[in-house]
């Protein structure tokens, strides 16, 4: 920004916004837009003052008569001195608000002043209303020591200085002509000095489609990138039989996922299913596939699951699912995560499983005698080393940057043949799991290098979750309801609400009291006959592991926790859900909250506890309250406020002028459409050098 004298606070704040360049100022796009005054350059006829009926208040009058001829008027209030400001026959410009009034244009106390050579020779001299520069004036996006006055004028600046002749245009002159687009330039121009509302749209709208459009570009370059390098094929074999019938939704997927990995190229595919839809038993199926494959000595399975608690539910979940199937009682299966390490089956207890060093573990993971492994993060440290790693699964997978991902996806990529042939490398198939409820769009651009299958059917006999807005006066009738549930041998959630605090060591001490004062007031005051417990952030991983698997036990009544029991927490005896000031909890939370009571066949409710009448009750709230599945909610949600809402783009790294893409179907299609186009003709990108350099400068990996 060495075009401007900058302070020290301004170039803070510029820093914060990201505007390094002028190129970053110049895509440093407006919020919004305000109605700029009107100009009009004219003749001075008469003027003269006069007395108002009401307040006596001194009122000056001006008739003057623009350079065409047409009648010009303008009154000011309690300033009689305008009147004589200038003399009859000067040409003078008025800028303000104007209104038409018995056949002339007329003006309240707008600003005058004698008109300049500029306003004679220029587009004011030869129209009877014509603004100087536009009749829309941005207003941009602050930060403290920075206003949007500023910008305005550093924009505006910029725009005159003739840089913009040099900017090349990095869309493909043919994509702009298809889908009628403008230039960069014109774009530039129109989002920074519109005329008509139009212009803006027209030039957001080219801006919108140029973000997904690389993004896209980003995504799909990653992914034939890796579906370049080659996978082992895994033959379709039996399933292991359980003893509940699939859903339609299941056995789709699962045909999908078979058939993927039928191929000589790694798949890469996201699973989006609804809480509680059955995405562990897709994923139990498909890595039992893997362990019917050749070559001799066995294929690998890695699971990566968010925390330390849903990784030993899922190692208990495959260890349950495949002591189902009498043909595999010997698959190893591991748990690996930061804190302790776990080996089915146990050499003492073949049924069960053991406690093992970690340089054991990996130790068996690195010959290949581990087939399975489930863990977190420790996933992907450098420590891990794969024997023959075939297929990736990711949980929840907008827990994890795409960094994270491709690191244990490309990681280790093996040196052999699955036939014993010529040495080539293998990279695994890659199954990304996700029970967060996306818009369409917003899945088709964050996660475009995936195919994507979905689970939306929930098994048989699940019935649809009952959910009730309740304010304080309702408190007493749905604490009786949480009673005679608990005495019939229900359990409840209570969730305390997250407290935002910069400093974390205050936000877990203040979330903790939050969830220890709860425990206290409803142990002691208004479920004393009950265990109530609680569950929070700050505790050790053994302190949580043991809280936890006393409430699978039903040994406690009613657990009190913050959302650290948001994701995969599977007890199914738990059927009531409390959300205390449910407003303070994002929509993708609140519904993730709500899955952890629909985890059986029986009735499930959520209470959302709020301190708002029914008036200022957000409409996410409402939403969450008649919508009975994500898909439906994320949605409606994408609708009634935009995409911004549901998940947040910061956390997508998307702008606001990204984000509103997403509410267009057809654009994200276009732009993906467009993306996958280019690379098939040019996967390098040698022809199109703009294209190249562009995603050598932005990023669209949203790391």
């Amino acid at each position: 920004m060495e075009h401007f004298r900058l302070k020290p606070a301004q170039a803070k704040a510029l820093k914060k916004l990201g505007l390094l360049t002028v190129k970053n100022l110049l895509h440093h796009l407006p919020a919004r837009y305000t109605s700029q005054d009107e100009s009009v350059v004219a003749k001075v006829i008469s003027q003269g003052t006069r007395k108002g009926w009401h307040k006596r208040v001194a009122i000056a009058e001006m008739a003057l008569e623009d350079l065409s001829g047409g009648k010009v008027k303008a009154i000011w209030f309690s300033q009689a001195y305008m009147a004589k400001k200038f003399s009859e026959g000067a040409i003078v410009r008025l800028s303000g608000k104007s209104k038409e009034y018995k056949g002339a244009r007329s003006f309240t106390n707008p600003t005058i002043e004698l008109a300049n050579k500029r306003d004679m020779t220029g587009p004011l001299f030869s129209s009877d209303l014509i603004n100087d520069s536009h009749q829309l004036a941005p207003i941009y996006p602050e930060s403290r020591g920075i206003s949007s006055l500023w910008l305005t004028y550093a924009i505006q600046k910029v725009l005159k200085s003739g840089i913009m002749e040099k900017l090349e245009d990095p869309i493909p002159k043919e994509i702009l002509v298809k889908y009628k687009l403008p230039s960069l330039h014109s774009s530039l121009i129109f989002i920074h000095n519109p005329k008509r509302e139009s212009d803006a749209k027209a030039a957001r709208k080219r801006f919108a489609f140029q973000e997904i459009f690389f993004i896209q570009l980003a995504r799909q370059k990653l992914r034939q990138e890796y579906v370049e390098t080659g996978a082992y094929q895994i033959k379709k074999t039996s399933k292991i039989s359980v003893p509940f019938t699939p859903t339609r939704a299941q056995d789709e997927a699962l045909e999908k996922i078979l058939a993927d990995m039928k191929h000589a190229h790694p798949m890469m595919r996201l699973l989006e299913g609804d809480v509680g839809s059955g995405k562990t038993y897709v994923a139990v199926q498909a890595a039992h596939a893997v362990m019917q494959s050749p070559p001799a000595g066995g294929l690998q399975v890695a699971y990566m699951a968010p925390t330390e608690i849903l990784a030993k539910q899922h190692f208990e979940s495959f260890i349950q699912m495949f002591k189902l199937d009498t043909r595999y009682p010997t698959v190893q299966i591991g748990l690996l995560t930061g804190s302790e390490c776990r080996k089915f089956p146990s050499k003492i207890e073949v049924s069960g499983h053991t406690q093992v060093a970690r340089t054991q573990l990996l130790k068996w993971i690195a010959d290949g005698s581990m087939s399975i492994v489930i863990g977190t993060h420790a996933h992907i440290a450098e420590s891990v080393k794969w024997k023959r790693l075939a297929l990736v699964i990711i949980d929840e997978q907008h827990r994890f940057g795409t960094k994270q991902r491709a690191t244990l996806a490309q990681k280790n990529l093996e040196i052999g043949s699955p036939s014993g042939g010529s040495i080539s490398k293998f990279a695994p198939h890659l199954l990304s799991m996700t029970a967060t409820p996306i818009p369409r769009t917003l899945a088709l651009t964050i996660y475009g290098d995936l195919d994507l299958t979905l689970l939306d059917e929930s098994p048989p006999g699940r019935k649809p979750i009952i959910t009730k807005i309740v304010n304080k006066h309702e408190r007493a009738e749905v604490y009786e309801h949480i009673r005679r549930e608990i005495k019939s041998g229900r359990q409840a959630y209570v969730i305390c609400p997250r407290i935002n605090e910069p400093d974390p060591e205050k936000e877990l001490a203040l979330e903790t009291k939050d969830v220890m004062s709860e425990v206290e007031k409803l142990g002691n005051e208004i479920f004393p006959e009950f265990i109530v417990a609680g569950l929070h952030g700050k505790m050790k991983p053994s302190e949580k592991d043991e809280i936890m698997q006393e409430f699978a036990n039903n040994e406690i009544n009613i657990l009190v926790a913050t959302s650290v029991i948001e994701v995969g927490i599977n007890i199914p005896n738990a059927t009531i859900i409390i959300i205390e000031g449910a407003e303070r909890f994002g929509l993708a939370q609140l519904h993730q909250l709500r899955g952890r009571v629909l985890r059986s066949s029986m009735q499930a409710h959520c209470y959302l506890f709020t301190s708002k009448e029914d008036a200022s009750i957000p409409a996410r709230l409402k939403a969450l309250e008649k919508a009975k599945s994500g898909f439906e909610l994320a949605e409606q949600d994408l609708k009634l406020r935009g995409p911004g809402s549901l998940i947040g783009s910061k956390q997508w790294g998307i702008s606001d002028v990204g984000m509103e893409a997403l509410q267009n179907l057809k654009m994200v299609e276009a732009a993906r459409t467009e993306a996958r186009a280019i690379l098939e003709a040019d996967p390098e990108l040698k022809n199109h050098p703009l294209l190249s350099a562009n995603l050598a400068t932005k990023p669209h990996h949203f790391e």
